[in-house]
Parts: C-alpha cells; sequence; structure tokens
C-alpha cells in the first residue's frame, strides 16, 4: 500500500470544536463514505504497514513528541494509585473511575500544552475531546473499542497538523499504543470496567481491537511463530513482551477462565488460519465490519476539521464498505470467509 504523507496545516488555520453526527442507523451510510472514515483508515492501514515484521524492543526513530505522550501515558496509568477503587462491593464497576476520569477531563489541557509546541495549542479545541474520550466512560464505567478507536482518532489529528510524519508511525504503535493499551488494561482491571458494546464469546475481543491488527502486522513473515502458537500458554508467555497479538492473548488468558476456545471462540478459530499475512488482512475487514459499522461503537465518535464528517473527496482506501449493514461474526463459513 502507498504510503500517504500528510501537509502540515497553514498557522491561520481555524479549529472546531468536534460534535456528534452519527445519531441514527442511516448516518452510518454517511459516516462510511466520509472523509473522517477515509482519514482514519489510511492512517490506520499506514500505521499497520510501518510494523511489519517489527518487534516491540526493535530500535526505531521515537521523536520528542512520541516520548512526552509515553511519558503522559505513565503519569495519568499513575493516578489509580492515588485514586483507589472503592471498598464496597458494586454490580457494575467500580465508582472510583469517575473520579479518575474528572481528573483527565480537568488536567487535559494541561497535558496537551505539555506535549504540543506552543503554536500548536489553539489545536486542543478539537485534540481534547478524542484524547478524554479514550479511556472510557465515567457515567457507565465501560470501556470497549470505540474508546480505542477515539485514541487512534487523536493521533492521527496530531498526524494531520504535522506533528508527527511517516518517520514516526512506527514509534506511534511500537511505543505510543503499546503504552496506551498497558494504562487501559489497568483501567479495567483495576476498576472493573464493563465491556462496552461486547459481543460477549461471539466477539474478538471485549475491549481491543487494534492491538490484534497492527500485532498480527508485526508477525507477517514469520515461519516459527505460527498463528496456532497462541494455543500455547508457554509460547504466549514467551513472545508476549515482543508481539501485541500475543500480549492481548495473555491478558485474556490472565482476566477470563475455562478452555481458550470456549471464552474466545473467533480467536480460536482464527489460530487455524494458515499465516499471520491472511489473519492481518482478514482482520481489517472485521475491524470495519464488527467495529466501524456498528452503530453502538460509533455513535459517539465526534468530527471536526481534521475529521470532517463531509463526504471523502478522493477515497482509495483497501477497504470499501460494500454494505452499511455489520453482520454478526460467528464460527462459520462468514468467519472463514473473511480470512
Amino acid at each position: 500500500m502507498e504510503i500517504i504523507n500528510y501537509e502540515p496545516l497553514p498557522q491561520g488555520y481555524i479549529f472546531i470544536q468536534p460534535r456528534k453526527e452519527i445519531t441514527e442507523q442511516p448516518d452510518i451510510k454517511t459516516w462510511l463514505e466520509s472523509e473522517a472514515f477515509f482519514r482514519l483508515m489510511t492512517f490506520i492501514q499506514n500505521l499497520n504497514q510501518s510494523v511489519v515484521n517489527k518487534k516491540i524492543s526493535d530500535k526505531f526513530f521515537v521523536s520528542e513528541t512520541a516520548q512526552k505522550i509515553v511519558d503522559s501515558l505513565n503519569s495519568i496509568s499513575a493516578w489509580v494509585d492515588e485514586i483507589p477503587p472503592l471498598p464496597t462491593p458494586q454490580r457494575f464497576g467500580n465508582k472510583a473511575f469517575r473520579d479518575w476520569i474528572a481528573r483527565l477531563e480537568q488536567n487535559a489541557k494541561t497535558i496537551h500544552e505539555k506535549i504540543l509546541p506552543p503554536e500548536w495549542h489553539k489545536a486542543n479545541i478539537e485534540l481534547v475531546p478524542y484524547f478524554v474520550g479514550s479511556f472510557g466512560h465515567g457515567t457507565r464505567i465501560d470501556y470497549g473499542s470505540g474508546h480505542e478507536l477515539s485514541f487512534v482518532a487523536w493521533l492521527c489529528c496530531l498526524n494531520e497538523i504535522g506533528i508527527f510524519g511517516q518517520m514516526d508511525h512506527t514509534a506511534l504503535v511500537l511505543r505510543v499504543f503499546v503504552k496506551y493499551l498497558e494504562v487501559v488494561r489497568g483501567l479495567q482491571r483495576v476498576y472493573l470496567l464493563e465491556p462496552a458494546g461486547s459481543h460477549g464469546v461471539w466477539g474478538l475481543d471485549d475491549y481491543q481491537f487494534l492491538s490484534y491488527y497492527w500485532g498480527s502486522a508485526q508477525l507477517r513473515d514469520q515461519r516459527r511463530i505460527n498463528p496456532k502458537s497462541i494455543l500455547s500458554e508457554d509460547m504466549v508467555n514467551t513472545y508476549a513482551e515482543e508481539y501485541m497479538y500475543f500480549s492481548s492473548i495473555k491478558y485474556i488468558n490472565e482476566v477470563k477462565k475455562g478452555p481458550f476456545h470456549e471464552h474466545s471462540p473467533i480467536l480460536y478459530d482464527i489460530s487455524s488460519v494458515i499465516n499471520w499475512t491472511k489473519i492481518n488482512s482478514g482482520l481489517l475487514k472485521m475491524y470495519v465490519d464488527e467495529a466501524l459499522k456498528k452503530f453502538p461503537v460509533v455513535q459517539h465518535f465526534v468530527f471536526g476539521s481534521f475529521l470532517p464528517y463531509r463526504p471523502a473527496q478522493n477515497p482509495h482506501i483497501i477497504i470499501t464498505p460494500e454494505s452499511t449493514e455489520a453482520t454478526p461474526t460467528r464460527i462459520t463459513a462468514k468467519t472463514r470467509e473473511i480470512f
């Protein structure tokens, strides 16, 4: 796939407050044909290409800004120690998470001012909503792939204004996104966040999706580590530090009980695919079908000038929405057709 380089926006650019546009099911069609969808899909696929056959421990360019983001993620992760979960039993998540989210909202502007050069502080009006929406919903005390999408949209916006470029893409995945996964998994564990929009056993994962897509790209040309390796606890533990796909499987093994094929049948079924290349391409199709086409996932997504709701001007993404109706994935011919 062609790598697209974005030109920095002019200094006189007018930023706007992002707002929700997807309010009912018919809006999904407009979303799938929007400039925002095109830019996000292009960005997601560019990041995928940037980590092909790369391990987390590999040496690659990490800019000062990328490192500042990692440092900021470390800082907000530490708030968990200052905002412990409430000791009283609670049915759906721990309400202390609302205090954590409230602190995030209060500090989001300052965090951005530490990350961005002064001339781009005026972009905070567009950037902050994506960042704040990346870690879960304080009222519902949940987290899901829609929040993950919000974080990637935040990175995409930074890419749009020229803060990042093609040379940063590997670090955005293997440093920034890997750290983000560490933070949100900590929140899930400590505050017992409910899965937002989960399909239960019929979903790929209760919380994440892109860790599998980009994680499979890391393994694309691997021959020694085959897809069935995820069924071996020893293999998972051995490679979890280097490959996101395996770290995601390890996390599932830690938080779920029972046989893997029972609590994660989709991942179990995918393990029978012949190679990582097919898994990688199949997961992109599944991401569109199971996340981006789903109203419950994208109904809270916001649109601004960086990710506009207007029709795409020149779309040339790999995945073209053939239908706006997303159909559930099951361990049937549909799953095998995708892969």
